[in-house]
């Protein structure tokens, strides 16, 4: 029997390092938060789908087609990430037995990215999943209802990893042969994303 999986993007960055809004960067014809939403739509792998925004939210909802995610705001967003899955996980369907992070500012994560990670952990039992690009670990990230109460004790950055890191044995590893999806971060980062988008 399937599961319920909850997608939580999380677009509450504050750009520190960029400057302007990153989610709002150009991406393939729309913005990167844009692309990022709308590959999760057009994965099957999840039932719902949550988006939390933080700096220049009423900037990015204007610009921002959300399509049928739900939207919800981090007034905390410059606490860290893990502000943001306070936030998300407030805002789930009560049905949710799992929700599985994606990252706002990594549009190389493709709906069948999402789908096989999501398919893989339902077939396990392991209460958390995440995908390993040639041996290096990262997102998107899966966990159980059961992990829910860690998650939301959680503080600041990278936290999602603190988990992760100290509960080594409930991992569940999807590999994938595929490069690292890049994080926008930087003014570099940003003009590398615009290329790339632009020549696709």
């Amino acid at each position: 029997m399937k599961k319920f999986i909850s997608g939580l993007i999380l677009g509450a960055g504050a750009s520190q390092r960029l400057g302007p809004p990153k989610q709002l960067l150009p991406f393939r014809g729309t913005t990167m938060l844009g692309w990022v939403v709308d590959q999760a739509e057009r994965a099957t792998g999840l039932d719902e789908i949550v988006v939390v925004l933080g700096r220049a939210a009423d900037q990015v909802r204007a610009r921002v087609d959300f399509g049928a995610a739900r939207v919800v705001e981090n007034p905390a967003f410059t606490e860290g990430c893990a502000s943001s899955y306070l936030a998300g996980l407030a805002a789930l369907n009560p049905d949710s037995e799992a929700i599985m992070i994606i990252l706002g500012d990594q549009p190389g994560i493709a709906p069948e990215i999402i789908d096989r990670l999501a398919t893989e952990w339902s077939r396990g039992e392991a209460p958390i999943a995440l995908c390993s690009y040639q041996g290096r670990k990262g997102h998107p990230m899966i966990f159980a209802r059961s992990m829910f109460d860690q998650l939301e004790r959680l503080h600041g950055d990278k936290a999602a990893w603190k988990l992760v890191d100290a509960n080594a044995e409930l991992v569940q590893e999807v590999h994938f042969n595929l490069p690292f999806p890049d994080d926008i971060n930087t003014p570099a980062d940003a003009e590398r994303l615009t290329a790339t988008g632009n020549s696709n």
